[in-house]
């Protein structure tokens, strides 16, 4: 058995897989119908407790080919059902043993369709997976937990550098995914991929042709050295932002954030592009999003979410700059809008 008590004192009962242990974090969810070994190892996730509303997880197992990142990023994982018996041609064994490998606690056979309703509905919720009913120790422990400056935990440990042929990149690292930097690399870029509270001027040395955002967990807001420091490679170099680094760039330039209800998770989420006039669909991972209505001069708002109309893309006007909250690369996802990478080198392009 295994149980899912929220800060609410909701308490849902299942059965446990992957890691018999406890496990605390913020409740979320996520309605991609694919890539879920994608989102269990996207660094956007950590300090999360995640639900697939796919009500069947783990047929094809695990592989060494899908991974964002070297090892999953979430706390806990709450499904309908686990597939027990995976079937593809390049599976390396169960999903089940993947988690229980890696610490992971999960959770199965709860009513995933009225959590999602509850979420929806209250926001998001801390959370504790338990192997008995949570203790009153236990969930002071879960109303306590935050994730203070995730961003920290999850970059780079030291610079490192993947060659290239193309232009030179500067990616400040908030919890890349591996799936960004292929994307450069398939265009020849030569990346410097820097942790995220490195120096400016050390960035600056690089003598880069442009830097890049990445995304990485958790609220924007809460980064203030990170904020300062990209304030200072602002209109240095041309910029793209993605997800994390959409927010950072727009709260360097003055921008403030908000915290959405339940978030954007999922791998179809319809963004317009207001100047095509154009709507393309999006895989996002994100609890927080620009607030538009300070927005600062010199800020346009390029593209919106179709579904509630935040803000999901800005250009800026005064230095050559773009950035988009949703994953261009789409790891999983639609590639629908892949071709912003090569929008971001013509801008390099132009401005040398």
């Amino acid at each position: 058995m295994a149980y899912l008590t929220l800060s609410d004192g909701t308490v849902f009962e299942g059965e446990s897989f992957g890691a018999i242990d406890e496990a605390v974090g913020e409740v979320v969810f996520t309605t991609g119908m694919t890539g879920y070994l994608e989102g269990l190892t996207d660094p956007s996730f950590y300090g999360q407790i995640v639900m697939f509303t796919y009500p069947l997880i783990g047929n094809i197992g695990f592989n060494w080919e899908d991974p964002e990142s070297k090892k999953p990023q979430i706390r806990g994982i709450i499904a309908r059902e686990i597939c027990e018996a995976p079937s593809n041609w390049y599976s390396a064994g169960s999903l089940n043993d993947y988690l229980t490998r890696h610490k992971i606690v999960g959770i199965q056979g709860i009513d995933t369709r009225a959590l999602t309703r509850m979420l929806r509905v209250k926001g998001s919720f801390n959370g504790i997976i338990t192997q008995q009913p949570a203790t009153a120790e236990q969930i002071a422990k879960m109303k306590a937990f935050d994730m203070g400056r995730p961003i920290e935990k999850v970059t780079c440990p030291e610079k490192f550098e993947i060659p290239g042929d193309g232009y030179s990149i500067g990616v400040l690292d908030f919890g890349v995914k591996a799936s960004i930097l292929s994307s450069l690399r398939k265009r020849h870029c030569a990346l410097t991929v820097y942790p995220a509270l490195t120096d400016p001027e050390e960035i600056l040395a690089g003598e880069h042709d442009g830097f890049m955002l990445v995304n990485g967990p958790g609220n924007p807001a809460v980064n203030t050295q990170i904020i300062e420091n990209v304030r200072h490679l602002i209109g240095k170099k041309p910029t793209f932002g993605i997800c994390m680094g959409h927010s950072i760039f727009a709260l360097a330039n003055g921008a403030t954030t908000k915290k959405l209800d339940f978030g954007h998770r999922g791998s179809n989420h319809p963004v317009k592009d207001l100047a095509k006039d154009r709507v393309y669909i999006t895989s996002q991972n994100h609890g927080y999003a620009v607030d538009d209505e300070n927005l600062p001069a010199g800020m346009e708002v390029s593209m919106r979410s179709w579904n509630d109309q935040t803000v999901e893309g800005l250009r800026y006007k005064d230095f050559p700059a773009f950035t988009v909250q949703f994953h261009p690369e789409a790891s999983p996802g639609p590639r629908d809008t892949a071709w912003l990478f090569d929008d971001y080198l013509e801008l390099i392009k132009r401005c040398k």
